[in-house]
Order: C-alpha cells, then sequence, then structure tokens
C-alpha cells in the first residue's frame, strides 16, 4: 500500500530518523490492515514545540512525548474507509502527530534502549491512536493497545 507520510522537523533532525519515523508509520498501517492509500503528518519537535501545541489544541499546559490528532472518529480495529478520502488527492488524511525528540531521547535513556526504538514507538503508538486505539483505562484498552505496539516493534526488530 502506498501511504503519503508527510515529514517535517523544527529541530535538527538527526540522520536516518526522517526514513526511520516513515518506516515505523508505514509499518504500523500494514500491521493494522489499512487497505486505503492514507496521508499522516509527522512533525518532529523539542518540549518547547510540543509544550506549545499541547497548550494551544488540548489546554494542557505541560510537554510530553507525543500528540496524535486523528482526522476520524474511530475504535480500536477499525478500517478507515476509501470514501474518506480527498478526492483531490485520492488519500485518506489519517491525522497528524507531533513527536518531541527532546522527550525521546530522555526516554530512551531512561528506559535503557535506543532513541530509534523510542521514536518508533511513540510513532506506533501514535498511529494507533490515529486509528481509534486508545489506553485511558488500565484495563483491557491498554493491554490491547499494548499488545499491538510491542507486536509492531517486534516486526521492526525493535523488542525491549
Amino acid at each position: 500500500m502506498e501511504h503519503k507520510i508527510i515529514f517535517e522537523a523544527e529541530v535538527p533532525c538527526p540522520d536516518g530518523v526522517e526514513a526511520l519515523l516513515t518506516g515505523a508509520v508505514s509499518a504500523a498501517l500494514a500491521a493494522e490492515n489499512v487497505a486505503v492509500p492514507c496521508e499522516v503528518d509527522v512533525l518532529l519537535t523539542d518540549d518547547e514545540g510540543i509544550h506549545r501545541i499541547n497548550r494551544e489544541m488540548r489546554q494542557v499546559d505541560a510537554p510530553t512525548d507525543v500528540l496524535s490528532f486523528p482526522m476520524f472518529q474511530m475504535e480500536a480495529g477499525d478500517k478507515p474507509d476509501e470514501g474518506w478520502a480527498d478526492p483531490e488527492t485520492g488519500l485518506v488524511p489519517l491525522g497528524d502527530m507531533a513527536i518531541s525528540l527532546e522527550r525521546a531521547r530522555a526516554q530512551a535513556e531512561e528506559y535503557g534502549h535506543s532513541v530509534q526504538r523510542e521514536l518508533s514507538y511513540l510513532a506506533v503508538h501514535s498511529v494507533l491512536h490515529l486509528l481509534g486505539y486508545d489506553h485511558l483505562d488500565e484495563g483491557a484498552q491498554k493491554r490491547l493497545m499494548r499488545g499491538r505496539e510491542e507486536a509492531i516493534l517486534a516486526g521492526l526488530d525493535l523488542t525491549r
């Protein structure tokens, strides 16, 4: 499936990060059997940038690691429909994500794994949010989402 991942960096982007994030987004869409071509916007920023977005869009005055802004209301396991495609592009505009490179680096160190694994995890996590997954409860929803994240990362050979 030919998805369009639009990448933008507000911070200096280390070599390979754009390809890494594009690959993680594409892998998550493939693992979720998304059968229509989608467009996903990915912003790489720092703690200050994600703090600003969080405050403006969610009225939360704090930085975070990743933010997801789905275009459609879906439930976990739902699939985008070709009827949702933009008639000009033929792509389903799935949504946007913002990732703090600064926070990803700190979390990678805290969890004892690579920055590449943390960035990939955050991108996969965000794609699942765009597809209707959530983890607001500490029960079934969170277990389902965590299971999908780990399976997708294992497919990328990025296990813990």
